[in-house]
């Protein structure tokens, strides 16, 4: 089994055809569903949240079979799971895409989670503290986009778990949670 970096490729990223468009509508639906489970999965797994179809990505090549997606299945494939809700085009071009591994619901669960697992109700962060700070070091949220972070952080501000405030500085952007 080929790997990329520490990430296990499946057995059909070996397979020529698989890099190419199927023309049958129940190859292409096929090869679209596994695509989209490959690059969610990867992202996931190497925390990667922004994908630019116009730069090298590690899933769109594969050297061992001398094989690489066209524009056209990269944007295809991205575009299926942005159908699904887990990813969005930045741009009207379609050159940029945010990776929802997780909806921005269950990131909101996730911080919701983070927040009574290290007793920080009723306390005050910055939002770069969530991300980067020592109690989320080893979870899911360190290192989270930003831009994710802040819708997530948004819809919960939104139900009333926790109200957002503006400092000098992106940096100095806090939170205080009252879940």
């Amino acid at each position: 089994m080929q790997k990329l970096a520490d990430f296990k490729l499946p057995q059909f990223f070996n397979y020529p055809p698989y890099f190419t468009l199927q023309p049958v509508r129940d190859t292409r639906e096929k090869q679209i569903q596994l695509w989209k489970e490959l690059i969610l999965d990867y992202c996931k797994s190497q925390k990667t949240f922004l994908i630019c179809v116009e730069e090298d990505f590690p899933l769109f090549s594969n050297s061992a079979i001398d094989r690489s997606l066209s524009h056209e299945a990269k944007e295809t494939f991205l575009s299926a799971i942005v159908g699904e809700g887990r990813a969005e085009w930045l741009d009207k071009g379609h050159r940029k895409c945010l990776i929802l591994w997780h909806r921005i619901q269950d990131w909101a669960d996730i911080i919701l989670q983070f927040v009574r697992d290290n007793g920080l109700e009723d306390s005050v962060m910055t939002v770069e503290e969530i991300r980067s700070g020592t109690e989320s070091l080893g979870t899911e949220l360190q290192g989270i986009d930003r831009t994710i972070l802040m819708r997530a952080l948004k819809l919960l501000e939104n139900k009333g778990k926790l109200a957002l405030f503006k400092g000098t500085s992106a940096d100095d952007e806090g939170v205080k949670f009252s879940v």
